[in-house]
């Protein structure tokens, strides 16, 4: 006769931390919207740069791929350095880099000039993020911290879909430059070092006793790099549908206002989005409904490959807005779960920002090639699918040595 089965019973332990304080949440919250701030803008500045600078399309990603691939570089760089070197530091380089840059933009105008001082620009904004993401990374709660990120997300997109179509370019250069300026005010609310710089997990067990006991459990180096690699792929979609998204409506002879009234609409899906997702990772863990999510992103992404119509357009963008930063939760609090020195938080960026770079690239050399926006929104579902596949991938390991992980919320 086959014995019971053994059900696992383990669950994560959080213990409190320096970067649960309110200063620390508050500072690192106002960095990362400030550090993301092009990303969130794209599709406007996008916009901006062809009306008010003469770019192509082609040229548009290219400039944003720059930008938003910079973002990776910095953010490299901070992995490198966030455990040995004091955050504040790293911070007031990011923003020192980022400031000159985006003032050098307001004086050269051309596409070779742009081009490098948006990469620029973008290391800074990487440096600048990148601490701002460890930080929240570093909290005793991370998949809060982010989906309290991500709620501020939906309201600072918002305002920027409001307030950047009014600015002339230097006045959108002019605004990246003042919300970093500020941020350095509050620069000693950064806390400068980690407490725990080991690449593991605690673990409450229950024995069949009923008492219970803590162990460590060592995590592979590979699950957060499998990580990093899905969230490559899920904005390799993400940066090539957020940089043509508007031109691609435009071209398909959609209202120009009615697709301004969607982004500022989308912010509330957004919102709706955090609150979802905060509701749902209580109570079925953070790997499940991440699946369903890349799912549902493919599905609203792709459906524009078969022609863009109003009807189309409305749900497209509204569920590319609610599943966005549904996505993002699941990812960045999967990382952090497992790292508490920084260092694969910082990264995150990184491997969104390289999603960047490539996806904007991707779909302007699909353009070149003349395959039309329909090939641009293939890309963008075979983008999202890739990254299911390697969470999938990822999620049954983890279901083989350490359950408590896999199903972590």
């Amino acid at each position: 006769m086959r014995g019971p089965i053994h059900q696992d019973t383990s669950k994560l332990q959080h213990h409190r931390t320096i970067f649960d304080g309110w200063r620390s949440i508050s500072i690192a919250l106002y960095m990362s919207l400030v550090g993301y701030g092009v990303l969130v803008g794209i599709p406007v500045i996008s916009t901006a740069w062809v009306e008010l600078l003469g770019f192509s399309e082609v040229q548009v990603g290219r400039v944003a791929g720059a930008d938003l691939g910079g973002l990776s570089i910095g953010a490299v760089i901070t992995a490198m350095m966030v455990g040995k070197f004091n955050r504040r530091y790293l911070v007031l380089l990011g923003a020192t880099i980022a400031v000159a840059s985006n003032g050098l933009c307001m004086i050269f105008t051309g596409y070779e000039e742009v081009l490098w001082l948006r990469l620029f620009a973008g290391i800074g904004s990487g440096i600048y993020t990148a601490v701002a993401v460890a930080t929240l990374g570093g909290s005793s709660k991370p998949a809060r911290a982010f989906n309290m990120m991500l709620f501020a997300f939906a309201f600072s997109q918002a305002l920027e879909m409001q307030v950047l179509p009014l600015l002339t370019m230097n006045g959108i250069y002019m605004a990246f430059i003042g919300t970093f300026v500020l941020g350095l005010l509050f620069l000693h609310w950064v806390p400068p070092h980690p407490e725990d710089k080991r690449l593991d997990v605690e673990l409450d067990v229950e024995e069949a006793s009923g008492q219970h006991h803590i162990e460590h459990k060592h995590v592979p180096a590979y699950i957060p790099w499998m990580c990093l690699g899905a969230i490559f792929f899920t904005y390799v979609n993400i940066g090539a549908y957020w940089t043509y998204i508007d031109l691609a409506a435009s071209d398909a002879g959609i209202n120009g206002d009615l697709v301004n009234r969607l982004f500022v609409w989308g912010s509330l899906c957004s919102i709706l989005g955090c609150l979802i997702a905060t509701v749902i990772s209580n109570r079925f863990g953070l790997a499940k409904p991440l699946f369903v999510a890349l799912v549902c992103m493919a599905i609203a992404v792709g459906m524009l490959a078969s022609g863009i119509t109003e009807p189309k357009i409305i749900i497209s963008i509204m569920s590319f807005n609610m599943l966005w930063i549904f996505v993002d939760v699941y990812q960045m609090a999967t990382v952090a779960n497992t790292d508490h020195s920084g260092a694969f938080a910082a990264l995150m960026p990184g491997a969104q920002g390289l999603g960047q770079i490539v996806g904007p690239n991707l779909a302007a050399s699909i353009l070149a090639a003349s395959w039309g926006y329909n090939g641009v929104f293939i890309l963008c579902a075979a983008a999202a699918l890739t990254g299911l596949a390697v969470y999938a991938i990822m999620y049954l390991r983890l279901r083989q040595t350490i359950p408590a992980l896999a199903n972590a919320s």
